[in-house]
């Protein structure tokens, strides 16, 4: 992987290529240079994503993938990716659609249906969640222009997110190139780095959405709208100082079990995310939805975006975690 760009660097340009709308104008452009998770500038790492997603959450959606592919290949001790590929990450699990990795003597093959399969008619590879003989999880990497794979145009109805383009991807008999041990994608520190990084993302729609209500409320100050801006303000500024704290950590314990972490920053960001989305319908009223549409899309992706939350599982589990009898929680 390419040196990464400095911080400073990397927001110029995500504000200089944003309007492309393109996850290839942003790779082209470098802006898929992230450092990796735990490697010293994860606060970076987000930050990039914060912005893209800022902009648009179909595009980050895409961009969050083809960067954690990057580095999941990295972690794992793939070669680099060809310059200017596009990548997904597709791990979704659902029970009704699994792909089986078969090892036909020499050559490893893909057989099966992969659901919610982000930019599929757009990336070049993927990497993809599968499972072999012995029922064990893996990880492939395929590239898509080959005889075997089907692009479908199925498993997405959703109004958000709808840009994603998150279809079903067919495989029969597609080439693929096994990545790491069976189980090393959960087992990797890199797993739960990355599940945190999503909040960023969710963070980073909640902070376009803010904005663009900011915006809007200086036209007419009233109190309030006042009001309604403290609060985003209130709840965007308590997400942000533990996505800071959090990716610290991160960088300080970069072989460590980051789920407790992970848990816990995804949760406190959604429910700002929750409020972010309330106080703006409710400052700005019908006008910027109905026609503002870059307001009213966002409006309508980040709901979506963020039922990648699992909700009272997620609660639950970060509550066992709390629980425990050697946890020590709730310190200044």
């Amino acid at each position: 992987m390419l040196a990464p760009v400095t911080d400073d660097a990397l927001l110029r340009l995500c504000r200089q290529h944003l309007q492309a709308l393109s996850l290839a104008h942003l790779v082209e452009a470098g802006i898929d240079r992230l450092p990796l998770p735990g490697a010293g500038a994860t606060l970076q790492r987000w930050r990039a994503l914060s912005e893209v997603a800022a902009h648009d959450l179909s595009l980050v959606k895409l961009f969050e993938g083809h960067t954690d592919a990057l580095a999941i290949r990295s972690e794992l001790g793939a070669a680099p990716a060809e310059p200017g590929s596009l990548w997904g990450t597709w791990c979704a699990e659902p029970p009704d659609a699994r792909v089986s990795l078969v090892d036909t003597g020499g050559d490893a093959r893909l057989h099966g249906t992969k659901a919610w399969c982000s930019g599929a008619a757009s990336v070049s590879h993927a990497v993809v969640s599968c499972w072999n003989a012995a029922g064990e999880p893996c990880l492939a990497a395929v590239a898509m222009d080959q005889a075997g794979v089907t692009v479908t145009d199925s498993g997405w109805h959703a109004v958000g997110m709808a840009a994603s383009g998150s279809v079903d991807v067919r495989f029969d008999g597609a080439l693929a190139s096994p990545l790491g041990r069976p189980g090393d994608y959960v087992n990797r520190p890199g797993f739960w780095q990355g599940g945190a990084g999503i909040a960023a993302c969710w963070f980073g729609g909640a902070l376009g959405i803010a904005r663009i209500a900011r915006q809007a409320c200086l036209k007419a100050p009233d109190p309030h709208r006042r009001a309604h801006i403290g609060a985003i303000d209130t709840a965007l500024a308590g997400a942000a100082a533990l996505l800071r704290e959090s990716a610290a950590w991160i960088d300080a314990h970069p072989r460590a079990d980051a789920r407790e972490v992970a848990l816990r920053t995804r949760l406190v960001v959604e429910e700002a995310a929750q409020q972010v989305i309330a106080h703006a319908g409710r400052a700005t009223g019908a006008g910027p939805l109905c026609r503002d549409p870059r307001f009213a899309r966002a409006m309508a992706d980040l709901p979506v975006f963020m039922r990648q939350s699992h909700a009272e599982r997620d609660l639950a589990a970060l509550g066992e975690i709390v629980l425990a009898p050697e946890s020590s929680p709730w310190k200044l």
